[in-house]
């Protein structure tokens, strides 16, 4: 790597770097350390995750209004199946944004609380802080494994939506929807399947909230 893309790289995570600490300390001000913060991102991931249960439910119930439809105006059709689309994809932002917050503060505890619990004079202080950091990092694991296996379900699901909203627009006549009723079981299938992982998710990140609570 030439000089230069190599100071620039260096440039571009240190300003990195110096925002997240600014923003760490300013919080600190407030009372709110690292251990506060990931707390709060992980209720606020939980909630991204709970509204996109209620938007893909209300997609697949609009998906199906739609394929049923008989007579009238499909034009009209469309266009709810497309503002339904939009609000999926919306949401998958939402929920990726979410879960890449509570990753990115979560390290930055780690990292910190591995590196003071060094600083222990103490032998048995310091046993006792790396076994909690590690009973922690498993209860975190646990909780993005399932977080993110949530989120590895929606685009699957966004593809197939795409497809019927395209196929809908290019073909806006009864055929087409005869054509997308073939396609009415898997689409309830897989939205379903992602229902109950996001519910597995919404579950980890409870119960992670309560393990930092006690």
């Amino acid at each position: 790597m030439k000089a230069y893309l190599r100071l620039g790289l260096a440039g571009l995570l240190s300003g990195l770097c110096g925002c997240s600490t600014l923003y760490y300390n300013t919080m600190e001000k407030f009372g709110q350390e690292k251990r506060d913060i990931l707390v709060k991102r992980v209720g606020k991931a939980r909630d991204a995750q709970q509204e996109t249960q209620e938007v893909f439910q209300d997609a697949l119930e609009q998906f199906g209004a739609v394929v049923k439809f008989d007579g009238g105006d499909l034009q009209r059709q469309y266009d709810k199946m497309s503002a339904e689309l939009e609000r999926c994809e919306g949401r998958a932002e939402a929920v990726r944004t979410r879960i890449d917050d509570v990753d990115k503060v979560a390290q930055d505890l780690f990292r910190e609380w591995a590196a003071e619990a060094k600083q222990f004079q103490n032998a048995a202080y310091r046993r006792d802080s790396e076994a909690k950091l590690r009973d922690t990092r498993r209860n975190y694991d646990q909780m993005l494994g399932a977080m993110r296996n949530a989120e590895s379900r929606i685009e699957p699901v966004l593809s197939v939506f795409r497809d019927q909203v395209l196929y809908l627009k290019h073909n806006l006549n009864a055929r087409a929807l005869a054509s997308l009723q073939d396609e009415s079981a898997k689409i309830e299938t897989d939205v379903n399947q992602l229902i109950q992982e996001l519910s597995a998710a919404i579950a980890e990140a409870d119960r992670f909230i309560q393990t930092m609570a006690d």
